[in-house]
């Protein structure tokens, strides 16, 4: 039990930080005989992160010259890793460059990619932002060079870009085929991990059999050659440790270590050395993964034949995937089916081209370019598999947040342990049973609500109604198309039964054109015409998808699902720029939000007055956008302002911030609070 004992206690150090000190009140709730351990690992990775502290914390908003290697965006210096914010991004090499210091940002919308989580896994916790590069040269990798120039000689270019990806971890050259990997779901085998590190090491133990005991030094000293040549990730120092442990006892003669406790004691062994990787997605994903696989093995029926090997494959890619469904379903909201039938396809492949690719690169010549042809048609055929699979349908999913978490593994655990005849199975299907019943009933319980999304300077809001309904009001710039639809697909929206442009203004709309064409969308709800392009553009996006385009204006009320959107501008015949904004209010069983687009804000007089609990307030904040008037006719408790960071009209204005903090009124906005969930109820 040590072994988990060391886990336990490093892993509540790494997830409390300076908190863990108050864990050790646990102590007495810990046997006996794992006391020590616990409270070894603990401390260790306690210190382990107060020794590495934050070197950037006095350099916060400073502008600094810094030196150092980059290598994938960080760069090295003598004070510590700090990430280069700087476009375009020079390639890696040693670097000096010059920027402000400052704390990266989170993702900002749902689904957006956490640039703070991503480095603080990686134990970066600053970025030197705006950076300009000063100076720049190639850094000598005489080893590594020399190695990829043996790997890809000979190599098809499709080939050349499996070697690079599989051997050396370099994925770039893959292109467009790393998506296809994944959709496939088969990112994983790109994934330097595991499954490379186990091919390698029996590759190993089987070349030096005629050593007998002494293979497994060799195969230590190759495995952590390898490590220092591909260099450390999260997945791989994972698996590097496991198989160091398991190569350190066969050799001292211990025989087999279980591949729990393996686990175990990688992940205190982790820890201890990188107390941040605890906030790595790799991280995450190997150590769940290896967990499913740990507890499905014992359960796998034992042969050799190929039906006992189908049949482990199939446990093993499923015990996986099952392990780790709500983290890849809750960062990449899909998950393809016939991932488990790929896995069986593809694993043979995979087993012959990394070992393959090893030989190939340390070898100082292919005799006759047998590897290389060798390498080249298994290539083909891996990649021929990846793409069939890759159009493949897909389980499609929202954001998780804790409750969701915890409903599937209370589901999950009881199974588990009725597989392992520790729970009586009628017992394990009722709880597993009442775990998914309490989550179907609470699916819905967040609707109807509001998220406004953090466009940056511009304007893009999803409005959620029970029965599943979603309307969309503005998109933001035209770059926010990519971004749009992953946060739509994160917050369940796969569909759209409406979408509302405000006004043909770049910074509201420019993404609807792509997203028409892109998303599934039941009909689009436009002012008057002005003429403008934009508008233009819009209406010729919803006719090609055959979209219907509802216009709107004052006095008009348009009814989908339980709510009402009652427009109160612009007039019939319309306006000219920013006073042709549609404004209206979106009621929903009371719950009403005033949206104004970027309408001035002396028309408020014209418009029918009732007390709302939400407003969008207009024009990013602009002086005259929001008024006494507007105020006292609405009443307010909560307002948004759709603001960019370091815009350069000085939004929002000082005067519209005095008025709202005088009618008391909540206040989020878009530079200082990312995107903002309310409810309507």
């Amino acid at each position: 039990m040590t072994p988990y004992a060391l886990a336990a206690g490093a892993l509540l150090a790494a997830l409390a930080g300076t908190w863990s000190l108050a864990a050790l009140a646990l102590l007495p709730l810990v046997p006996r005989s794992l006391r020590l351990p616990f409270a070894l690992a603990l401390l260790a990775v306690l210190g382990r992160s107060l020794l590495a502290g934050d070197p950037w914390a006095d350099a916060l908003g400073k502008v600094q010259v810094l030196e150092g290697e980059l290598r994938d965006g960080v760069l090295a210096t003598a004070r510590g890793p700090i990430y280069l914010d700087a476009y375009p991004r020079p390639a890696d090499g040693w670097v000096r460059a010059r920027g402000t210091v400052r704390r990266p940002e989170g993702a900002g919308l749902p689904g957006g990619f956490n640039r703070r989580a991503w480095l603080l896994g990686r134990g970066v916790r600053a970025e030197l932002a705006g950076a300009e590069v000063l100076a720049w040269r190639p850094t000598e990798r005489g080893l590594r060079d020399a190695v990829r120039t043996r790997l890809v000689a000979g190599l098809t270019p499709e080939a050349t870009a499996l070697a690079r990806a599989f051997t050396l971890g370099e994925r770039g050259a893959l292109g467009n085929d790393v998506e296809a990997f994944r959709k496939a779901g088969l990112a994983h085998v790109l994934a330097l991990s595991g499954l490379h590190v186990g091919l390698l090491v029996g590759f190993f133990v089987l070349l030096g059999m005629p050593l007998g005991t002494g293979r497994y030094p060799l195969a230590l000293a190759l495995l952590a050659f390898y490590l220092a040549l591909v260099g450390p990730t999260p997945s791989l120092v994972r698996a590097g440790l496991m198989a160091a442990v398991w190569l350190l006892a066969r050799t001292l003669g211990y025989g087999d270590v279980s591949l729990t406790a393996l686990l175990a004691l990688a992940l205190a062994l982790h820890l201890a050395l990188e107390p941040w990787a605890v906030h790595s997605l790799a991280f995450q994903l190997s150590y769940l993964a290896v967990l499913g696989i740990a507890l499905a093995l014992p359960l796998v029926p034992r042969g050799w034949g190929p039906l006992q090997w189908l049949l482990g494959t199939l446990a093993v890619t499923l015990a996986a995937q099952a392990a780790t469904l709500p983290r890849v379903l809750d960062t990449f909201h899909r998950v393809p089916l016939a991932s488990p039938l790929a896995n069986l396809a593809a694993l043979p492949l995979v087993s012959l081209l990394v070992p393959l690719g090893f030989v190939k690169a340390l070898l100082p010549a292919d005799p006759g370019g047998v590897l290389a042809a060798l390498f080249n048609h298994l290539a083909a055929a891996l990649l021929a598999l990846v793409r069939t699979f890759a159009s493949g349908p897909e389980l499609r999913w929202g954001m998780l947040d804790a409750s969701g978490y915890a409903l599937y593994y209370l589901a999950l655990a009881p199974l588990v342990l009725a597989a392992y005849r520790r729970l009586p199975a009628r017992t394990a299907l009722a709880l597993a049973a009442t775990a998914t019943l309490v989550a179907a009933v609470s699916a819905d319980t967040e609707r109807p609500d509001v998220w406004f999304l953090d466009v940056g300077q511009g304007d893009a809001a999803l409005v959620r109604l029970p029965g599943g309904v979603e309307v969309l009001v503005d998109g933001g710039h035209p770059w926010d198309a990519a971004r749009l639809r992953r946060a739509l697909a994160a917050l369940g929206a796969d569909q759209l039964d409406l979408v509302v442009a405000s006004h043909p203004d770049a910074d509201h709309v420019g993404s609807l054109p792509e997203l028409l064409r892109t998303w599934l969308v039941g009909a689009l709800v436009v002012g008057p015409s002005a003429g403008e392009a934009l508008e233009g553009e819009l209406r010729a996006a919803a006719r090609a998808t055959g979209v219907p385009v509802v216009t709107a204006s004052r006095g008009d009320v348009l009814r989908i699902g339980d709510a009402e959107l009652r427009f109160l501008h612009p007039p019939p015949r319309g306006a000219a720029d920013n006073a042709g904004s549609l404004v209206f209010i979106l009621d929903v069983g009371g719950g009403r939000v005033l949206f104004t687009g970027d309408a001035p804000g002396e028309l408020a007089y014209s418009w029918r007055p009732e007390p709302v609990r939400i407003l969008k307030v207009s024009h990013h904040g602009e002086a005259g956008g929001t008024p006494e008037v507007l105020l006292r006719r609405f009443r307010p408790r909560i307002a948004w302002i759709g603001v960019g960071r370091n815009n350069p009209f000085g939004h929002p204005d000082e005067e519209t911030l005095e008025r709202l903090a005088a009618w008391d009124v909540q206040v989020w906005r878009g530079d200082r609070d990312g995107s903002v969930r309310l409810s309507l109820r």
